[in-house]
């Protein structure tokens, strides 16, 4: 698979980098109309995303070499080799949480409703990212044969694009990707129901996207490690009693989502 999507001259422009960029502009570009749909200013949402997508970008990367680096801490100079992949959206996720919950305060913007609107194009950003797994030959899953694979709905170039090193291997990044494409669609399909509840889509976002990905990782064969542990199950785990938490507290609280009332 050719990492590669096409070159200008010395310059190379890789497919990971571009689809997580896609990702961002997607999001950006449906927010945009919701908040225009509502008749929301753009200046805060424009303002807010100029400073997210670099911090989000930055936390993954950080999270990503923290985790490896015995092997970072011998090639500093591929730190910032992000196009090579290496960005753990569980890094991104916390990072721009923190972030969010700062610039909010600070501007004095309704967290839970932003985290709320924010949800769907999250998920959404995340199966379009996976992709480029796919296009660097990582984020799959152990060894496994051609006739198993073709028992499952999965596209042929996914499946040709799995022999890797003369065997085949399960696809973990498509299965993400899928299932992310499903948690956008609920969240969208929740959402646009007149009465729901502040807080149900953040919950469904982080038990959904929890859920799957402590059972994805166990089949990965590139997780990063805490000792015997995969971090990523770890943090699912955490997810998961967050998306939780967002569902008791939606239901307690009982006050409905409206985008017009952000601030």
């Amino acid at each position: 698979m050719n990492s590669i999507m096409f070159t200008l001259g010395p310059l190379e422009i890789h497919w990971y980098s571009f689809l997580i960029l896609m990702g961002f502009v997607i999001g950006y570009g449906l927010t945009y109309l919701e908040l225009k749909r509502e008749k929301m200013p753009i200046s805060f949402f424009s303002d807010y995303f100029c400073y997210l997508v670099p911090i989000v970008i930055i936390g993954a990367r950080a999270y990503y070499v923290i985790f490896e680096w015995d092997y970072y801490a011998r090639n500093l100079g591929e730190i910032l080799a992000v196009w090579n992949g290496g960005l753990a959206i569980h890094g991104g996720i916390i990072a721009g949480l923190v972030f969010t919950i700062f610039y909010t305060k600070k501007h004095k913007v309704n967290t839970l409703k932003l985290f709320d609107m924010l949800a769907p194009v999250l998920i959404l950003g995340q199966a379009i990212g996976r992709w480029g797994n796919f296009f660097n030959s990582e984020a799959y899953g152990p060894v496994t044969t051609l006739s198993y694979l073709q028992k499952l709905p999965i596209p042929q170039f996914v499946i040709d694009g799995m022999h890797i090193g003369g065997v085949y291997h399960q696809p973990t990044f498509y299965y993400e990707s899928m299932i992310c494409l499903f948690g956008f669609l609920l969240i969208m399909l929740v959402r646009h129901y007149k009465k729901v509840y502040l807080g149900i889509c953040s919950g469904i976002y982080f038990v959904v996207y929890g859920i799957a990905r402590f059972f994805i990782e166990a089949l990965r064969q590139d997780s990063l490690m805490l000792g015997s542990l995969k971090v990523a199950q770890l943090v699912s785990i955490v997810m998961i009693f967050v998306g939780i938490g967002f569902f008791i507290y939606a239901f307690q609280r009982k006050e409905y989502y409206h985008v017009e009332d952000l601030r």
